[in-house]
């Protein structure tokens, strides 16, 4: 099972990237998602700019919201 992290603060960008990470989880069935916003975890992965996404412990994208289909191909 995949492991999804959202890394952002609640700004609209971090929700919106949120969003479409519950749906990518929800479309390939079976990732795990979780939010991380404490700011002491987000520099601990090393990201300047949120939101940022992580699959599996590795950041796979900073400073932009993905579409669903660009997180789906990361879970596949």
């Amino acid at each position: 099972m995949k492991k999804i992290q959202v890394l952002g603060v609640g700004c609209a960008k971090c929700k919106a990237l949120a969003a479409n990470a519950e749906a990518a989880a929800r479309a390939v069935g079976g990732a795990q998602m979780e939010k991380v916003e404490s700011l002491q975890e987000i520099m601990r992965f090393g990201v300047m700019i949120t939101p940022a996404l992580v699959v599996d412990g590795k950041v796979v994208s900073a400073g932009k919201v993905l579409t669903v289909d660009e997180i789906s191909k990361f879970l596949e």
